[in-house]
């Protein structure tokens, strides 16, 4: 019986190429690739011998787990320096009993272990592109003293650890690929029992709360969806797939129309009016990575595909020097909110653009999020080689002792076709298996119409160059949202009105950290007329040449035509910068527009849930 796990490539076997590269190459020279020059939390990390971090020590871990990958998928030599520089430091400073933390080694009841488990993370990922035995002993030695202080009772699992216990699962599931460690299983085990149980708090999600819970925390949920994959992966514990449950009810009373969950910052409730913080969204994008690989199901590479072209390059700035805490589906404006607080638990500038608005982990943790997107290219398989999603990417590898090469060039998500090239230096049989988007209507490959499938498998001897074309279809529409509203979609992208922006550039010094063009704070507001409705479900492809920024607020490169008309719709209630969650009513004003929508991923200030209007007022 076949195997539906697979593994990721290593030792830099895949490149970004096309607008992927492009993409991470924006990242490396943004906040990404420079936040150890200019934020003192990593500039001066305690982890490296300095005296900065947050509270929970996370900041410096964070920022590694996504520039690790992103250096070196860039091929940048001086980048690469100093991630190294900042991994290398980290394992000096290891004690002698395995403990790597700043924080004092000798635990007491107030030790929290959470940044241990992510500094696991980071050290699996550094071994992933370098294959470093030092770093691979260190991480060993780390989570046997993690194991120890934990099973001879010690410690208990509390606050973050004890929420975000499966974060240890990962390197733990990374050391059990290797070899076998008679401590891991027994590990796994102890963090489950000491760990939160999460699938009994699922009614506490069906109600937001202006209160903050680490049972309630965004960040923590996307997160936790996939405890239970990891941990049977490593235990060999029969799964009860309590993720797909768990993600419907999440939706159903969280969930938004760019598959994310509002959280502001914890689970804020149905409505294109209230935010979902960025660390989630990185986080859920590496949840569903997970998922896809461990379970080999293919709704989990649906939903990665729907939040990383559609929420996450939305509340990035084209040039990734600023982000967003908060992002909104309806966001009319991206300020420092006057008045009283109207994030359930963040503060009023937690929708701005800039270097750190609200709080500074997402500063640090966004990082994560194309680069690992990008790694997820090309899997490997017991067969062979398997393509969770299409993007540009090529894979350098050995199938059964030949060197093989699998290049993707395409457009996707902004065209829906790829040709995929296989070359091999001599005859080796394996199976390249692409899956095929749930959207898709109809399948042609090399040009002859195919029966729709999720899947398309090429079993079959290679030598030489081969090459595969796949093209599909889809119709743009209109999807139902909750209260009577509509979204545009086409393919795995989302599109919404945009409005047009107006960045005004605010530079200021915060508790020592100075705020400085280009990582400054920024202001972005609008003249636009936001208050509109669908007029009628046409929806016209229009295919554009765009930018070089992919998923560029200037020019995208596809947008889809349709008529809008005014309808009446007010501010929300005390405020006059943020749209009223629905309207006051979907009946035409009468003043109709014909108008481009732009992808959601390209728009700043934007109205994506609007209603189908009806009628015309008299």
């Amino acid at each position: 019986m076949e195997n539906n796990s697979y593994k990721q490539f290593e030792l830099n076997q895949i490149k970004p190429t096309g607008w992927l590269k492009k993409q991470l190459e924006i990242q490396a020279k943004g906040l990404s690739g420079n936040l150890h020059k200019v934020w003192p939390d990593v500039r001066d990390s305690a982890w490296i011998g300095g005296d900065r971090e947050s509270a929970e020590n996370e900041r410096t871990p964070y920022w590694l787990d996504g520039a690790i990958p992103l250096a070196y998928l860039v091929g940048d030599a001086g980048f690469i320096e100093e991630v190294t520089g900042y991994v290398e430091a980290i394992i000096d400073n290891q004690k002698p009993s395995g403990w790597i933390c700043p924080a004092d080694e000798n635990v007491n009841e107030k030790t929290d272990l959470w940044s241990s488990f992510l500094i696991g993370k980071v050290l699996s990922q550094y071994v992933v592109f370098t294959g470093d035995e030092r770093a691979y002993g260190a991480l060993k030695k780390l989570m046997k003293r993690l194991y120890g202080i934990l099973s001879d009772g010690s410690l208990k699992l509390r606050n973050w650890g004890k929420s975000r216990w499966f974060e240890a699962l990962v390197p733990l599931y990374f050391i059990s690929r290797r070899e076998k460690e008679p401590w891991v299983k027994p590990f796994a085990r102890i963090l489950k029992k000491q760990g939160e149980d999460w699938a009994s708090l699922t009614e506490r999600w069906k109600r937001p709360l202006n209160t903050w819970t680490f049972q309630t925390h965004i960040v923590n949920i996307a997160m936790m969806i996939k405890y239970d994959a990891l941990y049977c992966a490593i235990t060999g514990e029969k799964s009860s797939e309590p993720e797909k449950a768990l993600w419907d009810l999440l939706s159903e009373y969280n969930g938004t129309a760019v598959g994310t969950l509002t959280g502001d910052e914890c689970l804020s409730g149905i409505g294109a009016d209230h935010g979902t913080e960025l660390c989630s969204v990185v986080e859920l994008m590496y949840s569903f990575e997970t998922l896809f690989a461990l379970t080999g199901d293919p709704v989990w590479a649906d939903r990665l595909e729907k939040v990383a072209f559609n929420a996450l390059p939305a509340t990035l700035s084209d040039d990734m020097w600023s982000h967003q805490y908060d992002q909104t589906v309806n966001q009319i404006s991206c300020i420092n909110i006057p008045g009283r607080k109207f994030f359930r638990t963040n503060a009023n500038d937690a929708g701005m653009f800039g270097l750190e608005p609200h709080y500074g982990c997402c500063t640090a943790n966004f990082s994560q999020g194309w680069p690992k997107f990008a790694e997820n290219a090309f899997l490997r398989s017991e067969k062979g080689v398997v393509v969770p999603v299409i993007m540009p990417a090529e894979l350098d590898t050995e199938i059964d002792g030949v060197p093989v090469k699998i290049s993707c060039k395409t457009e996707y998500p902004f065209r829906f076709s790829a040709l995929y090239t296989v070359r091999a230096k001599k005859k080796v049989r394996f199976e390249l298996k692409i899956r095929v988007p749930e959207f898709a209507r109809s399948l042609k490959i090399d040009g002859k119409k195919m029966p729709k499938s999720r899947w398309i498998v090429i079993d079959g001897v290679f030598e030489g160059a081969s090459e595969i074309e796949i093209a599909f279809e889809d119709t743009p529409r209109l999807v139902s949202r909750p209260g009577g509203m509509k979204v545009a979609e086409y393919g795995p992208l989302v599109f919404c009105l945009p409005l047009k922006e107006r960045w005004e550039r605010i530079e200021y010094e915060k508790d020592g950290v100075e705020r400085k063009f280009p990582y400054c704070d920024w202001s972005v507001t609008t003249k636009d007329e936001w208050r509109y409705g669908f007029a009628g479900g046409e929806l016209e492809v229009v295919e554009k040449k765009g930018d070089p920024v992919p998923f560029s607020s200037k020019k995208p490169r596809i947008a889809l035509k349709t008529k809008l008309e005014r309808v009446d719709w007010e501010f929300y209630d005390g405020y006059e910068n943020i749209a009223a969650r629905y309207p006051v009513s979907n009946a035409s004003l009468g003043e109709e527009k014909e108008a481009e929508l732009a992808p959601y991923g390209c728009a700043k200030l934007r109205m994506t849930e609007m209603p189908k209007v009806r009628g015309k007022k008299k």
